[in-house]
């Protein structure tokens, strides 16, 4: 039997999960940063602010 109690506490600490952006707001941002990519000005700064896990907009 699996002791849901231990796993719980080996788990790794995490935010409260964040929702994901509607739909639109998704293909905003792809479009976006497709624009960045093409212009050559797609920085991993950008990446972390859509990708690093925490809400900055």
């Amino acid at each position: 039997m699996i002791d849901l109690e231990n796993l719980m506490k080996d788990a790794p600490e995490r935010e409260a999960d964040i929702p994901l952006p509607s739909m639109e707001e998704q293909k905003r941002i792809v479009a976006e940063l497709k624009a960045l990519e093409e212009k050559g000005e797609l920085t991993p700064e950008i990446l972390e602010k859509y990708f690093g896990g925490k809400k900055s907009h």
